[in-house]
């Protein structure tokens, strides 16, 4: 009998150059290149690769994770080819191998072996996304550009907050997101807020410095999964209201009546980063995998 692992895989990537998380032909994706990696470093055929990476939350074009996870399943035989000459566990020296061959826009955190049950997308509890602004209140910094998006005007939080606070609990997000083939756009939004990170005093100290303070303002936003497009259309619709464009009876309205009518379109996919996968107890692991599994058997999410 074949010996199976199941390894657990947590990265991180600058989402600008790739066309999403899934593998597609002849475009660069983020699955399509860490597979071709590890298919390097065992010796497969990257042209038919005889591993698959399953991802907890997929992400769509130009849209980043600073804690991404998903889990490859290898034959320990297979996996022992990563060895070579180095003095280290065949799963050490993976992790050591993909390090040193992936691009610089992806990052390797941790590989390690997977608890019993443990599957990177059905397991999961929840994802948290984070959308990143930068309006006229502030001066714009030039450095962010890949990871906060920019708006002409300032907005108005209490406005966009008051909104979005209709979201929370269980909802068809069908005005905000589409639908994968016989899926649905039903999801559990547990939480979701803007805020305004703090301004950079001018006088602190060197320990102070941080690209992530200087007045940004940010939408913080968990459910149990998201349907395609669903964070950035909902920041899009709020954005809007920020802006005075529209009030929050349009968008009750629209929330109400999940029927996808086109003046809400996705924000720009640069300010959105997928940032945390949560994952219950292990030995709850299976048991929340199997009834994910069992209520919706459908391609990864996404946004």
């Amino acid at each position: 009998m074949v010996d199976v692992l199941r390894l657990r895989i947590d990265c991180a990537y600058d989402g600008s150059e790739f066309h999403g998380w899934a593998r597609q032909p002849h475009l660069r994706t983020v699955q399509g290149v860490m597979e071709d990696c590890i298919c390097r470093i065992l010796h497969l055929d990257r042209e038919k690769p005889p591993i698959r990476l399953v991802v907890a939350g997929r992400t769509d074009t130009g849209v980043h994770a600073s804690r991404q996870t998903c889990h490859l399943d290898i034959e320990e035989q297979t996996l022992q080819r990563a060895v070579g000459h180095l003095t280290l566990q065949p799963m050490a020296a993976l992790e050591h191998r993909l390090r040193h061959i992936l691009p610089a826009d992806i990052a390797i955190h941790r590989i390690s072996l997977a608890p019993p049950g443990f599957d990177a997308r059905f397991s999961a509890l929840e994802r948290v996304y984070v959308y990143r602004v930068s309006d006229s209140s502030t001066t714009y910094d030039p450095r962010l550009r890949h990871c906060v998006a920019r708006v002409e005007g300032e907005l108005d939080i209490e406005a966009m907050n008051s909104a979005l606070f209709h979201c929370v609990g269980l909802h068809d997000f069908g005005s905000f997101a589409t639908p994968n083939e016989g899926g649905t756009t039903i999801r559990e939004v547990k939480s979701l807020q803007w805020h305004r990170i703090g301004i950079q005093d001018v006088r602190a100290s060197a320990d102070d410095i941080s690209l992530q303070r200087g007045g940004l303002i940010a939408l913080t936003i968990v459910a149990d999964a998201f349907a395609h497009n669903m964070v950035r259309s909902l920041v899009q619709a709020s954005l809007q209201i920020g802006l005075g464009k529209r009030d929050e009876g349009w968008f009750i309205e629209k929330l109400h009546h999940p029927k996808r009518e086109g003046s809400t379109g996705p924000a720009a996919a640069c300010g959105l980063t997928l940032e945390r996968i949560a994952y219950p107890a292990d030995e709850m692991l299976a048991e929340r995998a199997e009834r994910i599994r069992a209520r919706r058997e459908l391609p990864a999410d996404s946004d």
